[in-house]
């Protein structure tokens, strides 16, 4: 007899089907197989007692304050834990229950009803514009070309063209000067068909570029304010292209200017909720949401959205990250933008494993590599 433990981030189903199981039984044992835990904010404390019952008496468990059982306080954070088949058990035995367990009984279902796929896209990231923080990432049209063929051979899903740069306290330019910007990429784009190889993404909130850029195969728009201008929200719709939202508290110039949330998730997850509602009356078909590293974020906010970000899986959406050679990394262990590709490999690889699908990073040869390993790791018996 032999003993090993296993990684929690396994392929539950294939190993399950290495042990020759019953079909029967194969989906009952997968949802075991799987543990979750669901932190909850102000619960009512009637609530609390309940849950916690209703909990152990299925083997899960509810962690809660001294005093809930007496109820010295109206409300309680707590720890909802168990595999995914018992909270698909509580999800439906909650229904009935007063005191609010109603409204957590639907979020469990939300949650329970998330994509558990894992596949990811790599974004190539390639600036028209000559204020971009990262230097590197700037080129000309002809070397823009050069580096597109490039981007293409190493591997990357995606390209995504800027030709305004988002950094913190960046000027914002006119709709006519950015267009003159990426308008000879683009251009040259289209002439040599190059999105029939990859595919194109716009970052860009300007509909003057966008619909130059939609009118010449580009099918993905990348939006830093979270499809906000209606007209952007038309484009997409007309063109049928993928829109980004991402996530921005202020405006670029001043987002990093103290900010500050009550509570980070509860504010990005409204507003995720506010900006698919709008896109989805417009029409728009493919969305995919950004949490926004470092776009109004203190460090303790970046890091806690990557650690956590599963818990946007809730909404069925792709997510993008982008912490490529971000401020963060030196924040942690001071390095100019040129030292802080290993630290973008550890933010994006733990992002990808906490629920990120879209890679958007300066470094595609690098991060292909590094995903193909980790991915490879993660398929091994």
């Amino acid at each position: 007899m032999y003993m090993r433990e296993l990684s929690t981030q396994i392929d539950t189903k294939a190993w399950i089907a290495k042990l020759n199981i019953e079909d029967g039984g194969q989906k009952i044992l997968d949802e075991k197989m799987h543990f979750h835990l669901f932190y909850i904010q102000e619960l009512h404390v009637g609530a609390a007692n309940i849950l916690k019952q209703d909990a152990l008496s299925i083997g899960a468990d509810l962690a809660v304050p001294k005093g809930t059982i007496l109820c010295e306080t109206p409300h309680v954070d707590c720890i909802l834990m168990g595999t995914r088949k018992h909270m698909q058990i509580l999800s439906k035995k909650e229904l009935a229950q007063p005191f609010g367990l109603k409204l957590v009984a639907k979020e469990l279902q939300r949650f329970l009803r998330a994509s558990k796929t894992k596949s990811y896209q790599i974004m190539g990231v390639l600036n028209a514009n000559e204020d971009s923080f990262f230097a590197q990432s700037r080129f000309q049209t002809h070397e823009a070309i050069v580096k597109m063929e490039t981007m293409i051979e190493e591997g990357a899903d995606i390209i995504d063209i800027g030709g305004v740069s988002s950094r913190p306290g960046s000027e914002p330019v006119s709709e006519e000067e950015e267009l003159k910007r990426i308008q000879p990429v683009v251009d040259a784009i289209y002439q040599q068909r190059l999105y029939e190889k990859v595919q194109f993404s716009l970052d860009s909130y300007s509909p003057l570029a966008l619909s130059y850029a939609l009118e010449r195969g580009f099918g993905i728009i990348n939006d830093i304010t979270g499809l906000k201008n209606d007209e952007v929200c038309r484009l997409a719709a007309q063109y049928q292209a993928k829109a980004v939202i991402m996530h921005m508290q202020g405006e670029q110039k001043t987002m990093q200017n103290s900010p500050c949330y009550s509570n980070l998730f509860e504010q990005m997850e409204s507003f995720f909720e506010e900006r698919m509602e709008k896109a989805e009356k417009f029409g728009i078909k493919e969305i995919v949401l950004d949490v926004g590293i470092g776009f109004g974020k203190r460090l303790e906010d970046n890091l806690s959205l990557i650690h956590h970000l599963q818990h946007f899986k809730k909404f069925n959406k792709e997510l993008l990250i982008g912490a490529s050679r971000k401020s963060m990394i030196k924040t942690i262990c001071a390095s100019e933008p040129e030292e802080r590709l290993p630290g973008t490999l550890a933010i994006h690889l733990k992002a990808y494993d906490n629920g990120a699908s879209v890679i958007r990073c300066h470094d595609v040869k690098e991060h292909c590599q590094a995903f193909k390993v980790h991915q490879a790791i993660l398929d091994a018996y």
